[in-house]
């Protein structure tokens, strides 16, 4: 049949399954926005305040969902918008298509009103990047964009298209959407290596990342965890991929990890990285990093494998498909001494803080406790985030999202409206401090706009909470910059947003909240007002061996 560009966009978004978009418009993307407009019944358009907004909430709805979230922006100042949202996908492997338009073929590098080479500028940010500039390439472009988002490691694709090429008219052929292999590139020698070393360890320990998650491999990883015999923590991006409330369970590792975790990983004689890549924050200083250990990687992407940390082996494949060999050939390992020795950790290290006043970690715990843990969780970036991490009891994956490789702040409103319309029975909650709310609050708009019943908690110290922490200790408590102490109201910027508002002062305010925002089902602000010098413990300091975690007892004790 013969359809124009902008049909053929559309068309191939129906092809991939794709029910929603979110994005903004403008002149080049005109054609494409029409023609939404006359499939409106076929795929929801989410009119964001702002494209980063669109490009974090295409970033949470494919991590909340597993499918690959599309984003949408016009040429020039719009497609640069969405940079940001494209970096923090791609550093956590998000599948992700950004569709832009370009101003028209002949005003191609001619410094053209809104022409930006975004396809250029994102080269280093996506896995791929494509500028069509012929209709007939236009189909085939976008479903191959699709299949490099979802294969291997996933990551965002850049599709560019010129607007005359939204205009021209070309023969269209349905096609199904091509199935993604799983790639496996291991040998038979390297599942009997990797069985070999499990099997002479007496003190292995799991760090779980967040490929397993991106693999759906959370069931593998519980037989696996419980056939080893061995303690399990977790990184960032690795929450929910196992249940955080199994004894096997230690809490998070790294910068802000458990003594528990940094302490027994420290001590382990095989650790055991499941999808993840021995990130700067998990690893400190690297010559010290599991210094008794042998290292067993099992991730998709070969060019994790020695990047960060040298390995005794490696299995180069996807993590599920590697798990279910590895669990049909491993017999159970007995390590009752080694997790009783954890246990013994753990209750000696339990995560604490001050019970007496209103704290980050009590308001995530109250959070737990009403949500009985089944909340889908987005954060910001800071203490808020580290504090979401530790005191929330994640059980399932897809329940946390974060940005964890880039640290962007102002992620997490998007991203829980990303969420909430790809889950819209499940409680979506946004987790952030003052100073990332403020980055992104415009996006509350977007929730009242469509009514989507997100739930945005603000954790207020008035000060940029992680950097004024570091001043604290570091820096010789010189602030520069990080008090934000202003006129600002959160509370009255949220009901001019069309949101309902809550603040919370006291303790005892805090759970009747969450159960308030609840129950109105609609766009809520709860500004929870703490104390300025919160501190987010157990700490590493940069360049130091996580055996070095330290916390406020510590702290007083040095002191």
């Amino acid at each position: 049949m013969l359809l124009n560009g902008s049909e053929i966009v559309i068309e191939c978004l129906k092809e991939q399954g794709v029910d929603t978009v979110f994005g903004y418009p403008g002149g080049c993307i005109l054609n494409i926005y029409d023609e939404l407009y006359k499939h409106s019944d076929e795929i929801k358009h989410i009119l964001t305040s702002h494209e980063q907004g669109a490009s974090h909430a295409a970033d949470g709805y494919a991590r909340a969902t597993g499918k690959v979230g599309v984003c949408m922006a016009t040429s020039g100042p719009g497609a640069t918008n969405l940079v940001t949202g494209i970096a923090t996908a791609y550093m956590d492997s998000v599948p992700m298509v950004a569709i832009t338009a370009n101003v028209t073929l002949p005003l191609l590098g001619k410094d053209s009103f809104q022409e930006v080479d975004i396809a250029g500028v994102t080269m280093p940010i996506t896995k791929h990047g494509f500028i069509v500039k012929d209709v007939n390439e236009l189909a085939d472009t976008i479903r191959k964009a699709f299949k490099i988002a979802r294969t291997g490691r996933p990551g965002p694709v850049l599709v560019d298209i010129t607007k005359d090429v939204t205009a021209n008219k070309c023969e269209f052929e349905p096609m199904r959407p091509e199935a993604v292999e799983v790639q496996n590139h291991y040998t038979e020698e390297d599942i009997n290596t990797a069985i070999k070393l499990i099997q002479e360890s007496e003190k292995p320990y799991i760090y779980l990342g967040g490929g397993a998650i991106i693999s759906d491999a959370a069931a593998q990883v519980k037989e696996f965890a419980e056939k080893v015999g061995a303690p399990v923590c977790d990184t960032l991006m690795g929450k929910g991929a196992f249940d955080g409330n199994s004894d096997q369970y230690t809490g998070m590792i790294g910068m802000h990890g458990t003594k528990t975790s940094n302490y027994g990983v420290s001590q382990c004689d095989l650790l055991i990285a499941l999808g993840a890549r021995f990130s700067d924050r998990v690893v400190g200083n690297p010559k010290k990093f599991a210094s008794n250990a042998k290292i067993l990687h099992i991730d998709i992407d070969a060019a994790e494998i020695n990047k960060n940390i040298k390995t005794d082996a490696a299995i180069v494949g996807d993590l599920k498909s590697v798990l279910q060999e590895l669990n049909v050939r491993l017999s159970k390992q007995n390590h009752t001494e080694w997790l009783d020795y954890i246990k013994s950790l753990k209750e000696k290290y339990p995560l604490k803080y001050d019970t007496d006043k209103l704290t980050g970690p009590y308001i995530i715990e109250e959070l737990d406790r009403v949500t009985k843990g089944k909340a889908v969780v987005s954060t910001d970036v800071g203490q808020h985030q580290m504090w979401a991490a530790q005191f929330y009891h994640y059980t399932k994956p897809r329940t946390f999202l974060s940005s964890g490789g880039l640290g962007t702040m102002g992620y997490g409103l998007g991203a829980c409206i990303g969420a909430k319309v790809g889950r819209p029975d499940d409680i979506c909650v946004n987790i952030a401090g003052d100073g990332c709310f403020r980055m992104n609050l415009h996006e509350l708009a977007t929730a009242s706009r469509y009514n989507i019943p997100i739930i945005q908690i603000v954790i207020n110290n008035h000060v940029l909470g992680m950097v004024r922490q570091w001043q604290t200790l570091f820096y010789g408590q010189r602030y520069s910059q990080t008090v934000l102490a202003d006129k600002v109201d959160f509370c009255k910027v949220a009901e001019g947003l069309g949101c309902e508002a809550i603040r919370v002062t006291k303790k005892e305010e805090v759970g009747p909240a969450i159960e308030k925002a609840i129950s109105l089902n609609a766009p809520v602000v709860i500004e929870c007002v703490i104390e300025e010098d919160d501190k987010v413990f157990p700490m590493v300091p940069a360049g130091a061996a996580i055996s070095d975690a330290f916390d406020a007892e510590d702290l007083a004790n040095r002191q």
